[in-house]
Order: C-alpha cells, then sequence, then structure tokens
C-alpha cells in the first residue's frame, strides 16, 4: 500500500512541475506576443520630426541688388615710359623709384658733346649756304642791268636765275639739318612728360643707351582704374555708369567704383569682354593690385528665400516645404516643391553688411513665384528630408504667419 502511494506522490510532483513549466511558457509567449504588437503598433505610427527655429527660413518680400562678380589688377590711368631719344651715355639721374616727378620735370641727361659739334657744324653750313644764296642774288642782278643794256644774251639770265633758285634750296636744306641737330641736342634733356612717381628705373648713370632704349617708368596715382574680363552671359547686364563696391588686395576697407568704359569687341581667345572702372580715391591703392568685388547692375522686389535651401539634385530645383496640415491636431508635413527661379542677388537691406568680394552662397537670395509669402522651407543645414515626413517645429515657430515678421 505504501509503495502505491509513494508512486502516486511522484507523479503527481512531476504533473506539478510540468503544469508550472507550461504556465511560464505561455505567460512568456504572451509577453513577446505582447511587445510584437507594440512594435507592430509603434511602426504603424507616423514618425514626426522635430525641427528647430534655426532649422528652417521663411519666403518673405524682399528688394534684392542684383550684381555681377568682377575681378581684375588696378592700373593708373595715366602713365608713361620716359625713353632715350639719342643715342649716348646717361647722366644727372637723380630719381628713383617712388620719387615724385612734375610734368616738364629735368630728369636726366645724355652726354652731349657730339650733338653740340654736330649742331655748330650744320650752323656753319647753314651760314655758308646763306652766302651762297647773296653771290647768286648779287650775279642775277648784274645780270638783268646787262640783259637791259644788250650787253648779253636772255640765256644768261636765265642761267643766273636757276644759281640763285639752286642756292637758295641747298640753304634751306642747310636749315632744315641745323633744326634736326638742334632737336637732337634738345632730346638729349630727359623730361617727365605727366606729373606722378616714379614705377621703375631701369638704366643707370654712366650707361650707354641707345635709341628708344626705356629709362624711367612712371604712374599717376590720382586716378585709377580696374581692367576685368567678363563672361558675355554676364556683360549683357553692364552698363557705362553703374556702381561698384570693391577690395583691393592688403586692404579691408570696401572702395566705391564707377563703370566708364566697356570694350566694343570680345577677346579672340576666352570671347569675355573687357570693362573699366574707376576707382574713388582711397589710401593705400597701389598700380598693379589685385581688386575684386560685384557691380550693381539693378533691383528686383518679390518673394525670396535663401539660395541655399533650394536644392537641385533633380532635374529641377525644389524647395523642401514645410506644409501644415489640415487638421490642427496633426502634425505639418514636408512637401517637395518645385521652384521657378525669377532673379538671384543680395538683399538691399543687409548689402552694406556684406564683405564685399567671392559672395558666399549663404549671402544670396532668390526670387520666385512658387511659393507663398511667409511660407517656411529647410535651411541648407537641414539635408534631406523625404516627401510627406511628419515635422513638428518646435519652440512658438508657426508655418503659416500672415505678415512678415520684419
Amino acid at each position: 500500500m505504501a509503495k502505491k502511494w509513494t508512486t502516486w506522490a511522484a507523479g503527481a510532483a512531476v504533473a506539478l512541475v510540468l503544469a508550472a513549466g507550461a504556465g511560464k511558457a505561455f505567460q512568456a509567449r504572451q509577453a513577446k506576443q505582447a511587445q510584437a504588437a507594440e512594435a507592430a503598433e509603434a511602426l504603424r505610427k507616423p514618425t514626426v520630426f522635430e525641427l528647430a527655429t534655426s532649422d528652417v527660413v521663411q519666403a518673405r518680400t524682399r528688394t534684392l541688388v542684383q550684381t555681377v562678380p568682377i575681378s581684375g589688377v588696378l592700373r593708373a590711368a595715366n602713365t608713361a615710359v620716359v625713353k632715350a631719344k639719342v643715342a649716348g651715355e646717361l647722366s644727372g639721374l637723380q630719381v628713383r623709384e617712388g620719387d615724385a616727378v612734375q610734368a616738364g620735370q629735368v630728369l636726366g641727361r645724355i652726354d652731349t658733346t657730339e650733338y653740340q659739334a654736330r649742331t655748330q657744324q650744320a650752323a656753319q653750313q647753314a651760314q655758308a649756304a646763306a652766302a651762297q644764296v647773296a653771290i647768286a642774288q648779287r650775279q642775277l642782278a648784274n645780270n638783268q642791268a646787262l640783259v637791259a643794256q644788250g650787253f648779253i644774251s636772255s640765256t644768261a639770265l636765265e642761267t643766273s636765275l636757276s644759281n640763285l633758285a639752286a642756292a637758295q634750296a641747298n640753304h634751306r636744306a642747310a636749315q632744315a639739318a641745323q633744326d634736326i641737330a638742334a632737336k637732337s641736342l634738345a632730346d638729349t634733356v630727359l623730361r617727365s612728360p605727366i606729373s606722378g612717381q616714379v614705377a621703375a628705373r631701369l638704366v643707370q648713370n654712366g650707361e650707354r643707351v641707345g635709341v628708344d632704349a626705356r629709362v624711367l617708368e612712371l604712374v599717376d596715382l590720382s586716378s585709377l582704374e580696374l581692367e576685368a574680363a567678363v563672361p558675355p552671359e554676364l556683360a549683357a547686364q553692364l552698363l557705362v555708369g553703374q556702381t561698384a563696391r570693391l577690395t583691393v588686395e592688403g586692404g579691408t576697407a570696401t572702395v566705391q567704383a564707377k563703370l566708364v568704359r566697356i570694350s566694343p569687341s570680345a577677346q579672340a581667345a576666352s570671347r569675355s569682354v573687357l570693362v573699366y572702372l574707376k576707382l574713388s580715391p582711397a589710401p593705400g591703392l597701389r598700380h598693379g593690385l589685385f581688386a575684386q568685388g560685384q557691380v550693381l547692375v539693378g533691383e528686383r522686389t518679390g518673394t525670396a528665400v535663401p539660395a541655399s535651401s533650394v536644392r537641385n539634385d533633380r532635374p529641377q530645383p525644389y524647395v523642401q516645404l514645410v506644409q501644415a496640415s489640415a487638421s490642427a491636431s496633426e502634425p505639418a508635413h514636408i512637401a517637395h516643391v518645385p521652384v521657378k527661379v525669377l532673379g538671384q542677388g543680395l538683399d538691399a537691406l543687409s548689402l552694406d553688411k556684406q564683405a564685399v568680394g567671392a559672395v558666399p552662397e549663404s549671402a544670396l537670395f532668390i526670387l520666385t513665384d512658387s511659393i507663398a509669402e511667409g511660407a517656411f522651407v529647410t535651411s541648407v543645414k537641414t539635408g534631406f528630408i523625404q516627401q510627406n515626413t511628419s515635422i513638428r517645429l518646435m519652440q512658438a515657430t508657426t508655418p503659416n504667419p500672415a505678415t512678415d515678421p520684419r
């Protein structure tokens, strides 16, 4: 009897253990099913991105100043090269680079020994020719009297006329030679053709220079121009009289300039057009420095957004518009809206604050009629967001303000 009871008790204990294990397994399976259901429910709910105010920009009515980038080298409008007009040994050259000179100032001399001798020779030859003219005139007068009295024939008189004409021609030629010698003597003095400064001294005293040898280069810094090559598609926007803002190499201040000339022909190699801008006087400007900036070509007003917010990874440019949902309880979402660019430029109100030079893309705005005034679009730092992605704007930002907050 005791043996049967023991067997029955052991079987009951095993049954209880098995039942407990089955219960725990069932509970674990139910927990996993609940977790899977929660995960599935979470997946069915749309993901909502939260964007800060700095992650979006607002389309506003702006007046944009349209500009054409420009760069080139500064050149003095008035320059000159002092050359030796006669050959000889140079002397008396005292000015050096940076020295100021005045128009007509004597800068140096060429040795005059040879040219003085030639001038004296030409003068003596002119005097001899003048004496021959006097002799021929007296001979003609005598022959005229003799012909009138019938002592000589008219042929002798004609010969006297010819001799006088030849003597006069020789005298004029001698005078011309004397003038040439005098000019050569005067050319031994080197004078400054303009008022300005010495940019380069190319020879030294004691050197023998040839005809047309370059001695000095002079520049007048009172009037400087910027010579710039502009692509043909931008040159069509330029007109004489337009103003420009420039920065010059080595300086930080903005220099004002005015477009004064446009070349009537394009360069053969690059097809670019040369334009010339006259700079307003400013300290530190030098001939040969590099300058860059923008020419202000016009203004346009309309709905504008930063150019950096326009995405170009598709055939047609577009913006990521934050579009409000129909229900106030539902979050806004992203809509990819194609935009038509009507113009591009700098905000007129902040133009003076912009650094002159190569304009960064972050400072440019575009005009478009593809989005409404006051709409919000994502900024450049937000990156790409899928179409219809739910968006929640943090802080007090609202996606559809009625007026420009400025």
